[in-house]
C-alpha cells in the first residue's frame, strides 16, 4: 500500500519543514546525470553554495550523502594514517569526529570543554604548541546536540600561527547565521540540506581551499574511500569536460538548488536575523513557562535551543504527547544530557512565529494536564 507520512511540524535538530517550491522540484522529471541541462543546474549550485559559505573555493559541491558523508568526506582527503590532528570535543559532533580521524589511522589530540559550553581558545593553543607536528585542527562551528555556537574568529588565528588545516562541522549553521570560510581561513567545511536549508536530508555541501586540494593532491597513500576521494569526485563537479564518477542524486540536486534560490531570495542577512528573533520569541514564552536555557546567551545558537529541564517533568511523555496529539516534533538530548534537556529546532522553513506559538500553545496544555 501507499505510504501516506503524518504531517507534523518539525521542531527538533533535523531534519526542519521543507517549503513546497523544493517539494515540487523533487518531482521533476529526472534527466540524466551527465546531461547538458543538469550540468547547467550543478554549475549554478556551486555558485549558490559559494555566497552562503563565503567563499571563492572552486572545489564548493554537494556531496551525494547526508551531512556525515560530508563529514566523512572531509576527513578522508586530508587525513593519513599517522598524521596528527587536534580536535575540540564539546559534544556529540565532535566526539564523532574523534572516531572517524582514528579510523583514516590518525594520531588524535583531543581538547574537551564542559557539554553546554563553548571551547576555549587557550586550550587549543597550548595543544598546537605542544604538538608543533600537528597536521590539522577540526572543530564544530554549531554543536547541535547542545545549541553551542562556537566563535571561529580567535581559532582561526591560532590555527594561521600553527600552520594547521581547519576543518569545520557547520551542518547545523550554514544558511542560520554566518559561515566565513575565507575570511576564517578554513580548509575545509562540511554542512548538510535538512538543516537551515530546509530541504530534504540526502546531500553534504562540502568546500575546500585550495591549500586542502593541494594537500589531497599531494597525498602519499591513497584516499580510503573510493566513493568519497574528491580527486575524482572533483572531476565530475568542476571543469569543462565532465568525467563520469557516480550517478548523482538528480532530483535531490533539484531541491537543492531550489532551497538555495529560497535562501538568496529572501537575503541571508534577512534570514539571520529571522532566526534570532524566532530564538528570542520561543525563549520569552519558555522562560513564562518556567523552563531556562543549557547555554549562556553570549554562546547560544539561535536555530537550536537546548533547554534544560526541572526533575519533576516526565520529559520523555511530554515528548511523546506533543508528537501524538499535537503533531509536533522536538528532540531529546544526547550523551550525558540525555533525560535532561528538550533540543527544539528553529531552523529554515521551521523558524517561524506559527511554528513558535503552536509549541508554546501546545506545551502550555500539556504542562497544565
Amino acid at each position: 500500500m501507499t505510504f501516506n507520512p503524518p504531517k507534523r511540524l518539525l521542531m527538533g535538530p533535523g531534519p526542519s519543514d521543507v517549503n513546497p517550491r523544493v517539494s515540487l522540484a523533487l518531482a521533476k522529471p529526472i534527466i540524466g546525470h551527465l546531461d547538458p541541462a543538469f550540468l547547467q543546474l550543478m554549475d549554478e549550485v556551486q555558485a549558490m553554495l559559494r555566497v552562503l559559505f563565503n567563499t571563492e573555493n572552486r572545489l564548493t559541491i554537494p556531496v551525494s550523502g547526508t551531512g556525515s558523508a560530508g563529514m566523512e568526506a572531509i576527513f578522508v582527503n586530508l587525513l593519513e594514517p599517522g598524521d596528527k590532528i587536534i580536535i575540540g570535543v564539546h559534544g556529540v559532533f565532535g566526539t564523532r569526529m574523534v572516531d572517524l580521524a582514528k579510523r583514516c589511522g590518525a594520531e588524535v589530540i583531543e581538547i574537551h570543554a564542559e557539554w553546554g559550553t563553548a571551547l576555549n581558545p587557550d586550550d587549543i593553543e597550548k595543544a598546537a604548541i605542544d604538538h608543533p607536528d600537528a597536521k590539522a585542527l577540526a572543530l564544530v562551528h554549531a554543536e547541535t546536540s547542545t545549541g553551542v555556537l562556537q566563535d571561529i574568529e580567535p581559532i582561526s588565528q591560532i590555527a594561521k600561527k600553527h600552520d594547521l588545516l581547519l576543518m569545520l562541522d557547520a551542518v547545523t549553521s550554514l544558511a542560520g547565521v554566518p559561515v566565513l570560510l575565507d575570511e576564517w581561513g578554513v580548509d575545509a567545511c562540511y554542512s548538510g540540506t535538512q538543516k537551515c536549508l530546509s530541504c530534504p536530508p540526502g546531500l553534504a555541501p562540502v568546500s575546500f581551499s585550495d591549500r586542502a586540494v593541494s594537500v589531497l593532491q599531494s597525498r602519499k597513500t591513497r584516499v580510503q574511500s573510493w566513493y568519497f576521494d574528491m580527486n575524482m569526485v572533483a572531476s565530475y563537479w568542476t571543469g569543462g569536460n565532465r568525467a563520469y564518477h557516480h550517478t548523482a542524486p538528480i532530483n535531490m540536486n533539484y531541491a537543492l538548488h531550489e532551497a538555495l534560490c529560497l535562501v538568496l531570495e529572501e537575503g541571508v542577512e534577512t534570514r539571520f536575523l529571522r532566526h534570532r528573533e524566532m530564538s528570542q520569541r520561543l525563549w520569552t514564552g519558555l522562560s513564562r513557562l518556567g523552563f531556562e536555557p543549557l547555554v549562556d546567551e553570549a554562546v547560544r545558537l539561535p536555530q537550536l535551543n537546548a533547554v534544560t529541564l526541572p526533575e519533576s517533568i516526565d520529559e520523555a511523555a511530554i515528548r511523546k504527547r506533543l508528537l501524538t496529539d499535537f503533531n509536533i516534533e522536538i528532540g531529546a538530548g544526547l550523551g550525558p544530557l540525555a533525560g535532561k534537556i528538550w533540543r527544539i529546532g528553529l531552523m529554515g522553513d521551521s523558524c517561524t512565529s506559527a511554528h513558535v506559538d503552536a509549541l508554546l500553545a501546545a506545551l502550555t496544555e500539556c504542562l497544565e494536564a
